[in-house]
């Protein structure tokens, strides 16, 4: 089964809609090397629609200008775009495709499909917070900034019961930026001020 992946870049209180000002300053190797294996574990981009604009109306021209980035930006177009729309997009970029019908279904069948090696959803708030709430996220992959926002739009919505996670992996950068990979985890068990009275530091 394929591995549904999100990655985001996000800032330490939780705001996934990154803003240019506090987001470059803090890119190097370490994050770029970060993205490229998160790029590379899949042959599927799942992305809202928000997302495909902004990338279709940027990485064809990248690729055409035979940049620095021009090899990045022409693996982004030989990927299967697969993307989730209330409207129909004209679509300019290749490789690109509407999700029809129901999100969720159309997820769990890609997850399902043994021709998918895996599915990468970069940014896409919208998106992701369906998934999750449909258990349908393996890995969250963040990329936490040094930087409270304190405006923006963030990760996780409201909703009536916490989501649990493993960490799975982390890396310190030097610029400050923390790489975590967390994973689904199980509800720990119920526990309260008296199990763990016993923990609490002793007064000099």
């Amino acid at each position: 089964m394929a591995k549904v992946i999100s990655t985001l870049f996000i800032s330490a209180d939780g705001v996934a809609e990154i803003d240019p000002d506090w987001h470059f300053p803090y890119f190097d190797d370490n994050m770029g090397r970060a993205v490229t294996e998160d790029y590379d574990a899949a042959d599927v981009l799942l992305i809202g629609r928000e997302t495909y604009d902004s990338f279709a109306g940027a990485w064809p021209d990248r690729e055409a200008a035979g940049g620095e980035d021009a090899p990045f930006a022409k693996q982004l177009g030989d990927m299967r775009k697969v993307v989730a729309s209330r409207r129909s997009p004209e679509f300019t970029w290749r490789n690109s495709e509407l999700i029809q019908g129901d999100l969720v279904d159309a997820v769990a069948a890609l997850r399902a499909d043994p021709g998918v090696k895996g599915i990468l959803i970069p940014g896409s708030i919208s998106v992701v917070q369906q998934l999750l709430a449909a258990g349908l996220v393996d890995e969250l992959r963040l990329l936490v900034h040094p930087v409270a926002a304190r405006k923006g739009r963030k990760l996780f919505d409201e909703g009536d019961a916490p989501y649990h996670l493993r960490v799975a992996a982390t890396e310190a950068y030097p610029t400050g930026v923390i790489r975590v990979i967390y994973t689904p985890a199980e509800a720990p068990g119920a526990v309260g001020y008296d199990d763990v009275k016993d923990q609490v530091p002793a007064g000099n």
